[in-house]
């Protein structure tokens, strides 16, 4: 038997929703409660939801994920900034007329444009060779140059969370070898690992119980991944600390009523800003994000879309694993997708089509005409 806490937080999410169906509700409210979810974890849930809702369940979704609303959904409404701005039957409206409902704007380009290739010469930023965990990751090797957004993908569970831990120095027994700007690192702790000589932050996948303090105020949460940077002598400089918390909240567009409030009282995207502005803090100059932009607007998405470019077009290497393959589409240079704890293709430019990551995500060879063959060579 398992205690709850030890479940990862797709285990822990379908807990919670098998919990609220035992009480046989006759309303049941979800709010994002997929987002944490695997594809296959999803398709689950909605085989249950239908059947009650045919039994007579009354459900109210509330979800970012168009695709599920199409097939779940009978009635749509759609708020902006706690106002009802439009009502209609479901399947009446594009994706792209209701994104531009949700964000109040015409939707243009969802991802920002994409720089020419990179120089491949010198040392990367980030080099990692021979990698491996406990049978989680085996033998992974890549590198991330300046500048550049490097994707992880993959279905769910494959070692794209364990790789970010490994490197962030979460892990212990981690083996293989880690290289910094071509100098060899060995990161034995978060802390390690965020310090020079290494420069490296992680946005951690649950902001909750990952990300924040809840109960503590945002200035507070946005302070501690930088109290080198705002302390002299075991002190902190309040004023400092107040003139980088507002750049912070300027820099990420934080809507906060002020930087006192408890970090619980923000809407669930700015929740997200306060932990990227956290680590940002810290001037790292590598940035490894887990799933950022699960369970938040579409509008926040394109502000993350576009901080991650303009931090990539100021020097700093990214990686980022993302269960949503537009993104790995619309945001990343490169994306290396993981099966079964190892790296199983690298895709570079125009090569990074959902048909691709899907087919590599399977461990499926593709046919040159189209077709998908047998399985990969493991």
């Amino acid at each position: 038997m398992s205690l709850v806490r030890d479940l990862p937080l797709s285990r822990r999410q379908m807990v919670e929703i098998a919990k609220a169906l035992a009480r046989k509700p006759r309303i049941l409210i979800l709010d994002e409660a997929t987002s944490a979810l695997t594809a296959a974890d999803v398709a689950r849930v909605f085989v249950v939801l239908k059947r009650l809702r045919e039994e007579g369940l009354a459900l109210l979704y509330i979800s970012h994920r168009m695709h599920e609303v199409a097939e779940l959904a009978d009635e749509c409404t759609v708020f902006r900034n706690g106002s009802n701005v439009a009502n209609y039957p479901a399947g009446t409206k594009s994706d792209s007329e209701v994104v531009e409902m949700m964000i109040g704007r015409e939707l243009s380009h969802v991802f920002p444009p994409k720089p020419p290739p990179r120089d491949e010469s010198g040392p990367p930023l980030l080099e990692v060779k021979g990698l491996g965990w406990t049978g989680r990751l085996r033998d992974i090797s890549l590198h991330a140059r300046a500048g550049e957004i490097v994707g992880l993908g993959g279905l769910d569970g494959q070692g794209q969370r364990e790789l970010l831990l490994a490197l962030f120095g979460v892990l212990r027994g981690v083996s293989g070898e880690i290289r910094v700007a071509g100098r060899a690192v060995s990161p034995s702790s978060p802390h390690a690992a965020k310090s020079p000589p290494i420069g490296m932050s992680l946005i951690p996948e649950d902001r909750k119980t990952e990300g924040l303090m809840l109960p503590m105020s945002v200035s507070e949460n946005l302070s501690f991944a930088a109290l080198g940077r705002i302390s002299r002598g075991g002190v902190i400089d309040s004023v400092r600390e107040e003139r980088l918390v507002a750049k912070m909240i300027e820099l990420l567009a934080i809507r906060a009523a002020s930087p006192n409030i408890p970090a619980g009282a923000l809407s669930g995207g700015n929740q997200q800003k306060v932990v990227i502005a956290k680590w940002l803090m810290a001037e790292p100059r590598i940035i490894l994000l887990n799933d950022p932009t699960r369970g938040i607007d579409v509008a926040t998405k394109q502000e993350i879309y576009q901080l991650l470019r303009r931090l990539a077009d100021s020097g700093a290497a990214i990686i980022f694993y993302t269960t949503d393959y537009s993104e790995l589409i619309g945001c990343c240079d490169r994306a290396l997708v993981l099966y079964d704890g190892a790296v199983r293709r690298e895709l570079v430019g125009d090569d990074i089509t959902e048909r691709a990551l899907i087919s590599s995500a399977l461990n499926i060879a593709e046919d040159p005409n189209g077709v998908s063959g047998g399985a990969r060579p493991r």
